[in-house]
């Protein structure tokens, strides 16, 4: 039986890694799947993970139509036995319910990898019906931290280090910010529930300073 699987936790904790290992896995195994993606770290039609590996995928857009997609290239004589589809929260509710059709009568296994909440931890569209519709919601065991050590379980926005709770839900960003001091230099940052609520980051709080202070003392030794 065909299932859809939503694989949901925070930033860094490896969905895209983990995305990449099942495609990998089914492909070995002869199965013809197709992946998807929408607003990749690395840029458009790319899946990439933070641990540097990439490959092509194609760019879901809000007119891109999971049943239609389908259809065509089994049409043209594709089998489609599996879709990946990464970033899933960036989806609508309706692209996510044509994922669902698409298992139920077409027999197709759909992986859907995604965060579930936004910097202001509200649910995403995409990510609230996957939560009601899927057969399985798997949570990644790979855990993420926050800056004190303690498991990450919240998405943080920040503008120069400082979280902000306020702005449009779909800013894309990533974690490691290249140019800190850019005029728009919006980051991302995984906080425990108790530092994401005190909005304390890692740089508001002396986190960083103090680390790369003993990161320091260590290279004396």
């Amino acid at each position: 039986m065909a299932e859809l699987v939503f694989f949901s936790g925070t930033m860094d904790c490896g969905k895209s890694t983990l995305a990449l290992q099942m495609h990998h896995n089914h492909a070995a195994r002869g199965r013809d799947g197709v992946l998807f993606t929408r607003n990749d770290r690395s840029g458009e039609a790319r899946l990439s993970s933070r641990l540097g590996l990439s490959v092509g995928a194609h760019e879901v857009t809000d007119t891109t139509d999971f049943w239609a997609e389908v259809v065509a290239r089994r049409t043209a004589g594709r089998a489609v036995d599996y879709l990946i589809c990464d970033e899933a929260q960036f989806y609508s509710a309706e692209q996510v319910e044509q994922l669902g059709r698409v298992v139920d009568d077409l027999h197709v296994d759909v992986f859907a990898f995604g965060i579930t909440t936004d910097f202001r931890t509200q649910l995403f569209a995409g990510s609230a019906r996957l939560l009601a519709l899927a057969d399985r919601v798997e949570t990644l065991q790979v855990q993420a931290l926050c800056w004190c050590g303690a498991r990450a379980t919240t998405n943080a926005r920040t503008v120069h280090g400082v979280m902000v709770v306020e702005g449009a839900q779909v800013v894309v960003g990533d974690v490691d910010v290249a140019d800190d001091h850019a005029e728009d230099a919006v980051g991302y940052e995984v906080l425990c529930r108790r530092h994401h609520r005190l909005r304390a980051t890692a740089r508001t709080s002396g986190a960083a300073a103090m680390s790369a202070q003993t990161l320091g003392v260590l290279g004396e030794d």
